[in-house]
């Protein structure tokens, strides 16, 4: 197994990537069917389920597929290891002036921007998605 300093970026290159394959296989971590969660939810991602056949557990992500192209326009990885981005509730970004999404690590776990201000929470900007 590699080691990957940013194993966050890395699921979202490898989603970037993948956009024009049905599935993809990425190694398994919380946060990562966090964030899995939250796209589907938000409906960038068909749909997504954990794999432990093998012997380190995968996600398998299911693109959703809009008129032959990704509903996943765009992915930026904000917060990086070297250089970390946190906000407060009032600083949360817009994304495409409410078109996207942001995704935070907040105290209250992994939220959407805008469950994050509904929350009055802030926290780390992990990633934007449109």
């Amino acid at each position: 197994m590699s080691n990957i300093s940013d194993p966050i970026a890395d699921f979202l290159t490898r989603l970037r990537n993948a956009s024009q394959h049905r599935e993809l296989l990425v190694p398994y971590s919380k946060i990562k069917a966090q964030i899995a969660q939250i796209l589907k939810k938000e409906g960038y991602i068909a749909d997504y389920e954990l794999d432990s056949t093998g012997a380190f557990p995968q996600i398998k992500v299911t693109n959703k597929v809009v008129n032959r192209k990704s509903a996943i326009t765009g992915l930026k990885r904000v917060s990086k290891p070297g250089l970390r981005k946190y906000v407060g509730a009032t600083e949360i970004p817009r994304v495409l002036g409410g078109l996207g999404i942001s995704i935070l690590s907040t105290p209250k776990g992994v939220l959407t921007g805008r469950e994050a201000k509904k929350q009055n929470v802030g926290g780390e900007v992990l990633a934007l998605v449109w």
